[in-house]
């Protein structure tokens, strides 16, 4: 933290103001005033009608406050550590801080944690004052042994409290990004309604270790500081006549109909719009495509970012096939999925993912695929991974009943802003050996070739590292070389493989190679990748093989199988 926010990561401009509250069962804030000898700790003990300290004094200019900012982040550890209050005035707290940042608006991060401990699970919650909740994980069993039934009403916000804060919170541009380190059940369905309302986001380590997950925290929270980023932004999409937006998707607050608002504006934001055509559109021409972004650059500039597109109009539904983008299609399949997931019952949404996979290869084979044998599957080149991506959306974590309440919920706050780029990874994460490491890759790539995600391909011998964007597994077989184990981790046996686990680079080539694959992962991904060692016989290889997307698993199709359940509806809605 002090790094971050007092070295040369944090862009030091007139406009930069900081402040820091803490909180627990009360919110305490700390006047930076340079007068002060030292940092004075101010306490707001009302969690229900909160208020905050005069303005000037908890949000200083940062370059009038770099000791004092500096002696506090350095001191916060050692002053809390005999507390023992176990109760979170997280939405009293938030509230708070927005109050003293109001006037001029600016970016709020949130750390709330939660770890095991003889206090009872609603302890970790945030569980008085303002938005406080309650322990509805409970409830979440229940329902998902009664057959799902109103299980995904869990995935929707308590109540409307918090929603109302992120609105408030968006009308004067403060935006919310919330880091949680939990071991625990803390409600993310509830806690990301701020973040998704104001332009944020939730980061969510679970289970955190402070070992293995630091530098994961600490990267995320550097990216997060120092990303290209905007401010005060009010975004509008225009297209030609006989078009028109239907619906705007992402992280935001919607005022009024035409403009989005967006306290917060990154580089590795997205904002998925849906057109309806409503009118004709002549053969030949083109059609326009613009969207207008209005935004405070951190500099304090007020800018406007202009993108237009233009395409051409056809009435020959081939041409649509044979240019169409899959990543990008398969973004909207990723999307609407997790849009739909907290108020529809995860059959049904499956289902619906696997219609829409249907409808668009039975149009193709309708309309567009030369006389060919009824028995023959027919695939447009351009979408040929369509129904493997959709078979692995439907296995994924956010449509899979065997999942925990808080992992579904983040992953549906994670898809509504993810960029295109990582909507695959997501759900058919990338896998390669890492065994053999020294040999070079054909086409002269850091990264080796990939294996497709079923299980026939994982070997007793070897070592498979799997990546998704967001985390790392790497399988660990039964019968590794102990010299590759003790290379690479520094093991020599597959029973010393720990449960918390740090990537070193060791002095041999076959270490320095994982560590060049795995910080390559990192960059292309834009992403610290979590890294955990996984190996047969235990909850690690469950997890691990839980990606295995192409395999039948108990309550799944097999890829090939889902290929011919595919085909048959195909064939059906032909006759």
């Amino acid at each position: 933290m002090i790094d971050i926010l007092t070295g040369f990561l944090l862009q030091d401009g007139p406009r930069t103001r900081v402040g820091i509250a803490t909180f627990d069962s009360t919110i305490h804030f700390y006047s930076l005033k340079r007068a002060l000898q030292q940092p004075l700790m101010l306490i707001v003990p009302d969690v229900q009608d909160v208020y905050t300290p005069l303005e000037t004094d908890v949000i200083v200019q940062l370059s009038e406050c770099r000791q004092h900012l500096e002696q506090l982040l350095e001191n916060i550890p050692t002053m809390f550590q005999n507390n023992r209050t176990a109760e979170s005035a997280f939405g009293a707290a938030i509230k708070a801080s927005f109050l003293a940042m109001k006037t001029n608006g600016g970016k709020l991060l949130v750390f709330q944690s939660g770890k095991l401990t003889p206090f009872p699970l609603s302890a970790f919650l945030p569980s008085v004052g303002i938005g406080a909740l309650s322990a509805r994980e409970a409830e979440g069993r229940t329902n998902v042994s009664a057959g799902e039934k109103e299980t995904h009403k869990l995935l929707q916000a308590a109540d409307k409290t918090l929603k109302t804060m992120g609105i408030e919170f968006a009308e004067y541009q403060v935006c919310v990004d919330v880091f949680i380190t939990t071991q625990t059940y803390i409600d993310i369905a509830s806690i990301s309604v701020v973040p998704r309302t104001t332009g944020g986001q939730v980061y969510y380590y679970y289970p955190f270790s402070a070992l293995s997950d630091s530098a994961k925290l600490y990267n995320d929270l550097r990216w997060n500081v120092t990303r290209p980023q905007g401010f005060e932004a009010v975004m509008r999409v225009r297209c030609s006549q006989g078009l028109q937006v239907q619906e705007y998707s992402g992280n935001f607050c919607k005022r009024i109909p035409t403009d989005v608002d967006l306290p917060g504006i990154d580089c590795d934001k997205t904002v998925m719009v849906t057109l309806k055509h409503d009118d004709k559109l002549q053969e030949g021409s083109e059609c326009a495509f613009q969207c207008a972004l209005l935004y405070t650059t951190v500099f304090g500039q007020r800018r406007i970012r202009v993108t237009t597109l233009s395409l051409p109009c056809t009435s020959v539904l081939s041409n649509l096939f044979r240019t169409a983008d899959l990543d990008t299609q398969f973004a909207c399949f990723l999307k609407q999925a997790a849009s739909e997931i907290p108020t529809s019952p995860l059959m049904q949404v499956r289902e619906q993912m696997t219609n829409l996979c249907i409808n668009i290869l039975h149009s193709y084979r309708k309309f567009c695929a030369t006389v060919s044998s009824s028995g023959q599957l027919i695939l447009p080149e351009a979408l040929k991974l369509l129904p493997l991506y959709t078979l692995a959306l439907v296995k994924s974590i956010g449509l899979r009943t065997d999942g925990r309440i808080d992992d579904r919920s983040y992953w549906i706050s994670h898809v509504a802003s993810l960029c295109t780029p990582l909507a695959v990874p997501l759900v058919y994460p990338r896998m390669m050996a890492i065994h053999n490491l020294t040999s070079k890759e054909a086409d002269g790539s850091l990264i080796p070739s990939t294996i497709p995600l079923f299980s026939e391909h994982i070997t007793d011998d070897g070592i498979f590292l799997l990546e998704n964007g967001e985390d790392g597994l790497i399988y660990v077989g039964n019968m590794v070389n102990p010299d590759i184990l003790r290379q690479q981790f520094g093991i020599s046996s597959v029973d010393e493989i720990p449960t918390q686990f740090v990537l070193r680079q060791y002095d041999n080539p076959l270490s320095k190679k994982l560590n060049d694959v795995v910080n390559e992962i990192r960059r292309q991904r834009c992403s610290y990748l979590r890294l955990r060692l996984c190996k047969k016989g235990d909850s690690s290889g469950m997890l691990f093989f839980s990606y295995m997307v192409e395999d039948k698993t108990p309550g799944g199709l097999s890829y090939v199988e889902f290929l011919v359940h595919i085909h048959r509806q195909i064939q059906t809605k032909m006759a």
